[in-house]
């Protein structure tokens, strides 16, 4: 009986996320709009509240093809095992209401982040094509960089909180958020998140002007759609993750979902504002910048848990 429950209640939360993502992309298109001063999508249903809805029955109704010279199995399945891991991590959300409980939630988040890079490295190989090889190459270098960032942050937080389960950010910012005493670290959280995602100003994996699409080039129909729900399930979720370890972790308050509204915006309104980084300032800020700044907070951190082992 507790498995079919559990059956059920994660394929609701599936259910949910997506529903949130296909609303994300219609907000990501009407602010986009508003920024470029243009209409955007206001045609279907009322003032476009159906337009990804019949975006998302265009892409899976329409032909499935794919190269000949193309490995056909790896080419087939890592859009759908993207999209699996994405929709996975949502399990690690701390609901209070003992759904999964996850006593080492960061590590298992960390784990299902390091397999994503392997998807979309398959995914450029597999089409066998020299764009899509170079778009993968560019965004498993740019993934890994960022994600040496991100596991120091989330390491010092673990210090921290002394534990790797998010239920801790819950208690531990019962009176005051940690985004307060850690402004840099969350800066830095941020834009790591920006080129996890592949999102502008780091979208080297998509840069359209010399990639030509990337590593998803020979991605079309259902395959591009579950990519594209890849990326904008890991968007959400780093919306969702920043609130929890910056901004409170008060899942049954209003006001925590105005907060990850608001996160998810400012994806957009980065997308809609900063032209495209250079690849070596990429490279350069992840190593030089965000890799010793990491560092010299988790030894912060360290010395802090230290103290207070001592003096307990």
């Amino acid at each position: 009986m507790d498995i079919f429950f559990l059956s059920v209640v994660f394929f609701l939360l599936v259910v949910f996320v997506l529903v949130g993502v296909a609303f994300l992309v219609l907000l990501e298109r009407s602010v986009l709009g508003y920024i470029h001063v243009r209409s955007g999508p206001n045609k279907v249903g009322f003032v476009g509240l159906f337009q990804p809805f019949s975006d998302a029955i265009k892409l899976f109704t329409s032909e499935q093809y794919f190269p000949l010279i193309s490995n056909y199995l790896s080419y087939y399945f890592s859009p759908v095992f993207s999209l699996f891991l994405s929709l996975l991590v949502w399990v690690l959300v701390p609901y209070l209401s003992g759904f999964i409980s996850f006593e080492l939630g960061l590590l298992f988040f960390l784990c299902c982040t390091s397999l994503g890079v392997y998807t979309v490295m398959v995914a450029g190989w597999s089409s066998n094509s020299n764009y899509s090889l170079l778009g993968g190459l560019r965004s498993v270098a740019q993934t890994i960089s960022y994600e040496v960032s991100l596991a120091l942050i989330l390491l010092s937080f673990v210090f921290l909180v002394c534990g790797y389960d998010l239920v801790n950010f819950y208690y531990f910012q019962s009176y005051l958020w940690l985004i307060f005493f850690t402004f840099p670290l969350s800066l830095v959280w941020f834009i790591s998140c920006l080129a996890e995602t592949n999102r502008t100003p780091f979208d080297f994996a998509e840069g359209e002007s010399e990639l030509v699409s990337g590593f998803n080039i020979e991605y079309g129909a259902g395959g591009f759609a579950l990519i594209f729900l890849a990326e904008y399930a890991s968007i959400l979720f780093m919306s969702l993750l920043f609130c929890i370890i910056f901004l409170g972790c008060d899942l049954n308050s209003f006001l925590f979902y105005v907060k990850l509204s608001f996160l998810s915006y400012l994806f957009i309104w980065v997308r809609g504002t900063l032209p495209r980084f250079r690849y070596d300032k990429l490279m350069y800020l992840a190593w030089k910048g965000f890799l010793p700044l990491s560092l010299n907070f988790l030894l912060f951190f360290l010395g802090i848990s230290l103290t207070l082992f001592c003096l307990l």
